[in-house]
């Protein structure tokens, strides 16, 4: 797994370097701005860019742009932002191009070795991985009496969090401790309340269901 990095903080991006090393992966590169950024990803052509949305120079969303140039330029390239808050608005820009290797998690994240590295294995290799909260806030998002997802169960809407983070049916149901046959019937009704037609692409299935939660 080939992986270049944009992280202006000068000590965080060491450390990150530092631990995809030891986790196995191979750091390319680890650059400060969204210039570099781009140049990079063209120069070596990584399985996934890591990218901190707030990048000089005014440490707006520069890296949110470049994260959306990567993808356009580079659909070979899965692209994994990083950030300290949660902006819905940033999750529906970087799914414009599809969910396939994609992802957004907090920066508190990283301090969960194994899960982080795991994350960024998924989108490197076309899955997606998107945090916990940002899901939170999208299902709040949708909160009307009228809305369908008050039609889901406590287990659905467990399974359907983790189904949106990215999770495949063996992951849910090792997460949520039940059986994968028990996991593919609770996705089949969560798509029938949700009017979403189910798919075997587990990608795809991501992006119906993220898209869905922010209508």
């Amino acid at each position: 797994m080939r992986v270049v990095l944009a992280e202006d903080n000068v000590l965080l991006r060491e450390g990150l370097v530092r631990l995809l090393a030891e986790a196995g992966l191979e750091v390319l590169s680890g650059v400060e701005d969204a210039t570099a950024l781009l140049a990079d990803v063209g120069r070596h052509r990584p399985d996934v860019a890591i990218v901190d949305i707030r990048l000089p120079p005014t440490r707006t969303d520069e890296g949110l742009r470049a994260a959306r140039e990567i993808r356009r330029r580079y659909p070979g390239t899965g692209v994994l932002v990083l950030s300290q808050y949660v902006r819905v608005s940033y999750t529906v820009e970087l799914l414009d191009g599809g969910a396939n290797g994609v992802g957004y998690l907090l920066k508190d994240r990283v301090t969960d070795i194994a899960g982080f590295t795991e994350a960024v294995r998924r989108v490197g290799t076309g899955g997606s991985a998107f945090d916990p909260i940002v899901i939170n806030q999208l299902v709040q998002r949708r909160a009307g009496d009228d809305d369908p997802l008050h039609a889901l169960s406590e287990r659905e809407r467990a399974v359907l969090a983790l189904m949106a983070e990215g999770r495949t049916n063996q992951a849910i149901a090792d997460r949520l401790d039940i059986a994968e046959r028990t996991v593919e019937k609770h996705c089949t009704s969560i798509f029938t309340k949700l009017g979403l037609t189910a798919s075997p692409d587990d990608h795809r299935r991501v992006l119906a269901v993220l898209r869905y939660l922010n209508a």
